[in-house]
């Protein structure tokens, strides 16, 4: 679920009006898909159940700065909220593949967008721009799902995930829940639990976007990595969660002649709630740090999920 992703048009007027000392990161200067979805025990799937897994993925990103290449806020008066809500099925068989279940799944995804732009110049507001909407976001759907426990301490998994241009989108508006492309998204995932009940967990994420076809547009390789370490104490894990993102590589798009990656550090508390028989509960709430080419903001995550 993309939280963030609808500053394409505050890029582009922001560096047309000289509001901006550089360019941004992708298009839009957000990510192709959203981080801060795994933490504590992302290593481990649901098991195999006759109707699968149903769950509920919200989140909410704000921020009011928008940082350039140099980590500097570039001057542009942005307000920007952006509340996901995302919808999973995750279905875990007992058909193994390569030694691991193999299962599949997909995410249906909401945006409710809310963005009030000023650039200014001078001291005087030169463009002024908001978007306000409630719209479906791009489907996301993953055909491979391959779940592998070495030891009863230890969960790997590996998902491939698909991302289609299934969400709502307009190339003239300021705020869009839909990118206009696909992207293709191969991650890893692991969770080490000592037997005392202090856990390490870890997903490691690339994206390979295509070209958008309305503007011509296509972003570089995206990398993400997604943390959380903290302790048992019965039902709960409690401790810190965080995520690294970073753009490997140049975005490709016309007349586009620096190749500005975007990157972000972000950390805070996370907390998980697992009881057999109950739904599983995960929140986190995270500040991020040290941001290039991107707005620099807070996210604020909560999920729930049932095994039928």
């Amino acid at each position: 679920m993309n939280v963030t992703r609808n500053l394409a048009t505050l890029a582009l007027t922001a560096a047309s009006l000289g509001a901006a000392s550089s360019g941004f990161a992708t298009e839009g200067g957000a990510p192709t898909t959203a981080f801060g979805v795994y933490d504590f025990g992302a290593g481990f799937t649901p098991p195999p159940t006759p109707h699968g897994t149903v769950g509920l993925r919200t989140n909410y990103h704000w921020a009011n700065t928008v940082r350039d290449s140099h980590g500097r806020d570039n001057g542009t008066d942005i307000s920007l909220g952006v509340l996901s809500l995302g919808f999973a099925y995750l279905k875990m068989t007992q058909t193994e593949v390569f030694g691991a279940r193999y299962g599949y799944g997909l995410v249906a995804p909401f945006f409710k967008m809310d963005v009030d732009l000023k650039v200014k110049a001078g001291g005087t507001t030169v463009f002024a721009d908001d978007a306000h909407l409630f719209r479906q976001a791009d489907l996301q759907v993953m055909p491979l799902i391959l779940q592998w426990e070495p030891s009863r301490n230890l969960g790997v998994n590996f998902w491939l995930q698909v991302q289609a241009p299934t969400g709502d989108y307009d190339k003239n508006r300021l705020a869009n829940p839909g990118l206009n492309h696909w992207a293709f998204s191969p991650i890893l995932n692991f969770s080490y639990i000592t037997d005392s009940g202090l856990e390490a967990s870890s997903s490691f994420q690339a994206d390979f976007s295509t070209r958008n076809p309305d503007t011509d547009y296509r972003n570089g390789v995206e990398y993400r990595h997604e943390f959380a370490v903290g302790q048992h104490i019965g039902p709960w894990t409690a401790g810190l969660g965080g995520y690294y993102y970073r753009q490997l590589s140049d975005d490709d798009a016309p007349g586009l002649t620096r190749g500005n990656r975007a990157r972000t550090l972000a950390l805070g508390p996370a907390l998980n709630y697992f009881q057999p028989g109950l739904p599983p509960v995960w929140f986190h709430l995270y500040k991020e740090f040290d941001s290039r080419n991107r707005a620099q903001g807070y996210a604020v995550a909560l999920r729930v999920s049932h095994s039928f």
